[in-house]
């Protein structure tokens, strides 16, 4: 079972953000082989934090030593390599998996420049989270392009915008 819960906080207007949060993580998780963690015995956890740019600057200077503020930030609870372990054997049947935040203004600004509107770029940056969370990266080129295309697979399982479309100049 996956909980997700949604935490906006001004900025952000009043929405459904946790429906939106949930579908976002869920869609994420199909695309990788966790798909089947519906069937885990542990209630899967995860929180999603809508903030400012400010705090996410905040964080993003904290945390990654970068100072300016960033669209979405991803903060594993777990190592990727002791996923399916915790999953199955968790102590209470809950896993806390991680948080994800994401940063107003910066998502607003991103959503107006690809023409999108803000809940689906904020829907494909929690996608995009979510894969964090679950160990995924874009370093290297070939992770790039995997993560990538299952961000493609997850935007398109839920009809949305393909977040990473070929552009010909």
């Amino acid at each position: 079972m996956l909980d997700v819960a949604a935490l906006p906080e001004s900025p952000w207007p009043q929405g459904a953000w946790e429906a939106l949060a949930l579908r976002a993580a869920e869609a994420a998780i199909a695309q990788t082989p966790y798909a089947d963690w519906k069937g885990s015995p542990s209630a899967i956890e995860v929180a999603v934090r809508f903030t400012s740019d400010d705090e996410v600057h905040t964080l993003n200077r904290q945390y990654r030593q970068k100072d300016k503020p960033t669209n979405v930030l991803s903060f594993p609870m777990i190592q990727p390599d002791l996923l399916d372990a915790v999953t199955q054997n968790s102590d209470d049947g809950e896993v806390l998996l991680g948080d994800i935040v994401l940063a107003h203004g910066v998502c607003s600004m991103e959503a107006e420049a690809r023409g999108v509107s803000v809940d689906d770029h904020a829907t494909h940056l929690i996608v995009h989270g979510m894969l964090h969370l679950l160990g995924y990266d874009h370093i290297e080129d070939g992770e790039a392009e995997a993560m990538e295309a299952m961000e493609q697979a997850a935007m398109a399982a839920l009809n949305l915008h393909d977040p990473y479309p070929v552009r010909e100049d």
